[in-house]
């Protein structure tokens, strides 16, 4: 059973593996190929750029980015755990544990928000 299982999943990563593979090959035979100086140009606009290309972003945006993705992985882990503790765990010490593992998820990631918040990381200047 355990083998067979196994090489189920083998089939499906050598299928996957290969499709990719395959779609690449066919792209690059197949893709039409007429290289000019507008095409190599930043952006492809047909516009020439001012200025240099390496300019310093405020480093803001990339701290809203990252607290967004950490509560928009937050609430992918909400979901499943407020399922189970719904009734969908038949398991009251299971379902203990996830009650457990989820303060702790939280109150980590409360505590992170505390620091960003006191540092002021959050306040848009």
């Amino acid at each position: 059973m355990l083998a067979k299982d196994f090489l189920t999943v083998a089939v499906f990563a050598i299928v996957g593996i290969a499709f990719v593979v395959i779609t690449l090959i066919a792209s690059t035979i197949f893709r039409p190929h007429r290289p000019s100086y507008e095409k190599r140009t930043t952006y492809e606009c047909g516009e020439d750029p001012m200025g240099p290309a390496w300019l310093q972003f405020r480093v803001g945006y990339y701290i809203y980015a990252l607290i967004f993705l950490i509560f928009d992985v937050e609430a992918v882990f909400i979901f499943p755990w407020a399922a189970g503790l719904l009734g969908f765990s038949k398991d009251p010490a299971l379902a203990a544990l996830g009650f457990v593992d989820m303060l702790i998820f939280i109150s980590v990631l409360a505590v992170g928000l505390m620091w960003a918040w006191k540092k002021g990381v959050l306040e848009w200047k």
